[in-house]
């Protein structure tokens, strides 16, 4: 079977052109050993490049390095983009750019653009923010969690809960290279609080417009970026009154530019998306 190998910003998925069928071509525990990094390919993900449903020219699916599926990925869905891109072109129809693709996720529509620079641009869609869509017992159900307590590793720690789509915890620190994330992630991922675990972002202030981060993938542990991880970060910078609306997010793999649109509501990710490698398996 034929694959491609993407990245955003070190953030590392294989890529299967599966438009021949609804249904992904490998099973949870397939990708699973695809992703192994010693005895796979090795990544934090498989996407799959599945038919539109409705009005959307493609579906995303996609299986974490433990087998688990996210409801979407904003790095992932940059590198489906450009994938896609490739896969239009060896078909005779290359898209031109700035051009925008209508793509079905377990989250909802999402659209990202491919822009003339080569960077991709992501309409996120709107933050969600109460307890009972992220979903959190951390407040009542139609209440936001906005730098509230949470006990983990015999810590307490002021935390924000958004959903992009998926669930993110947020908490802000004052040097984010210190903290010990192999240690914490985990705990954090499967506190009580999160009835369907969480992803758990660290962010140092810099300036209003500069925030360093660190993140915990919920089924794939710490990853060099993670795109709805820096949209929900700049979220809740903005809901505590620490960060413009609009900011350059700083992960390990790189930067992401994030706006969040006081006009709509809608948050805007751009950043790059890199071919590694293809090959077959």
């Amino acid at each position: 079977m034929e694959f491609s190998k993407y990245h955003g910003l070190g953030n590392d998925f294989i890529l299967v052109d599966n438009r021949h069928q609804p249904e992904p071509v490998l099973s949870p525990e397939q990708a699973v050993i695809w992703c192994d990094r010693h005895f796979g390919i090795g990544a934090d993900g498989v996407i799959f490049a599945l038919p539109g449903q409705g009005t959307a020219d493609y579906t995303m699916r996609i299986y974490n390095s433990d087998g688990s599926e996210p409801e979407m990925c904003g790095n992932g869905i940059r590198c489906l983009a450009k994938f896609l891109e490739t896969l239009e072109s060896q078909d005779g129809k290359a898209p031109q750019a700035p051009h925008t693709y209508r793509i079905h996720t377990l989250a909802g529509p999402i659209s990202p653009t491919l822009q003339p620079d080569g960077q991709v641009t992501v309409d996120m869609g709107p933050p969600y923010l109460m307890a009972q869509v992220i979903p959190t017992t951390l407040a009542t159900a139609e209440d936001k969690v906005v730098d509230l307590p949470l006990t983990v590793a015999d810590q307490t720690w002021q935390v924000t809960c958004v959903s992009m789509g998926n669930p993110h915890c947020i908490t802000f620190v004052e040097d984010v290279a210190s903290i010990p994330l192999e240690a914490l992630g985990p705990q954090f991922e499967h506190h009580p609080a999160f009835p369907q675990r969480i992803n758990t972002e660290f962010i140092q202030v810099v300036r209003p417009d500069y925030l360093k981060m660190r993140v915990w993938e919920r089924g794939a542990g710490i990853t060099l970026a993670c795109g709805t991880g820096a949209c929900a970060s700049l979220v809740a910078g903005v809901l505590n009154g620490k960060c413009d609306r609009v900011a350059t997010v700083e992960l390990p793999g790189g930067p992401l530019h994030i706006e969040w649109s006081a006009t709509d509501n809608r948050i805007y990710m751009t950043g790059p998306a890199e071919l590694a490698f293809r090959g077959s398996r």
